[in-house]
């Protein structure tokens, strides 16, 4: 029975992510991004025709159309397909996101492997500075990033969803210089994992100049995680975080924020 620095929630959401971390722990190999379920079942040519209906150049249109199948279907004409190829996708939407969602982490990916300045950098400081990377690739589709969250927090999605978080957490640690062995490995990344997405729902109704409310928050939160006396205490904070970002009750939430 692994064992945490602390009790987690009773919560299927977080308890769900186990498993993922333990094949991260164990098996980690240099990162490939996948690619999304619901193309694999089609043919590879008309699969990668489909996959070039994603260029990032073409990632702007997201933000009128929104993270929807009318969207898909305008990435299809953009590359000279018909639009009726979208109904070969089982599942629309979801496929949009983890596309997206895939193509961030490898844009981090690259920024690790190519970053020399990163080496130089405390661990805080490295992880300020990739969350933010990561999360300042969603400032131009903010206003319609509710509803891509809302599209993870699915319960068909949520597997997808937290793998592809659980991946964007070990790389960044890795990136932190974090090779530990030992059972804080698994409260690290769950601690980060609580980081990442509180700030990602801070900066969905953040109203200052580029998004500076957000980068402070970030910034508090991550020099409050690296404090001894309060890891404990922030790592239950955090785990429920991770619970309520991508639980059930996430697509209540982002309802409740954006009615105000």
């Amino acid at each position: 029975m692994m064992q945490f620095l602390f009790q987690p929630p009773k919560s299927k959401t977080l308890l769900s992510m186990i498993p993922l971390l333990l094949q991260l722990r164990h098996h980690r190999q240099p990162m490939k991004i996948h690619i999304a379920s619901s193309l694999r079942n089609l043919k590879p040519s008309t699969r990668m025709n489909m996959l070039d209906c994603f260029p990032h150049h073409s990632f702007t249109s997201f933000m009128k159309l929104g993270w929807t199948e009318t969207a898909l279907m305008a990435g299809a004409k953009d590359v000279g397909l018909s639009p009726s190829i979208v109904g070969s996708l089982s599942r629309k939407e979801a496929a949009l996101v983890e596309f997206y969602m895939d193509d961030c982490l490898q844009r981090l990916i690259d920024k690790i492997d190519t970053d020399g300045s990163l080496k130089n950098l405390t661990p805080s400081d490295c992880i300020s500075k990739l969350i933010r990377f990561r999360l300042e690739m969603q400032a131009p589709y903010i206003s319609t990033w509710p509803q891509a969250l809302s599209i993870q927090a699915q319960p068909v999605n949520v597997p997808t969803s937290f793998k592809q978080r659980a991946m964007l957490v070990d790389e960044i640690w890795h990136a932190a210089g974090d090779n530990a062995s030992d059972l804080d490995w698994y409260a690290k990344r769950t601690v980060l994992g609580g980081i990442y997405s509180t700030t990602e729902i801070y900066m969905l109704t953040d109203g200052s100049a580029d998004f500076r409310d957000t980068w402070a928050f970030l910034d508090a939160r991550v020099k409050d995680a690296f404090d001894l006396k309060k890891t404990i205490q922030e790592a239950q904070y955090l785990a429920e975080a991770v619970s309520t970002g991508l639980g059930n009750t996430f697509e209540e939430f982002v309802g409740k924020v954006f009615r105000r």
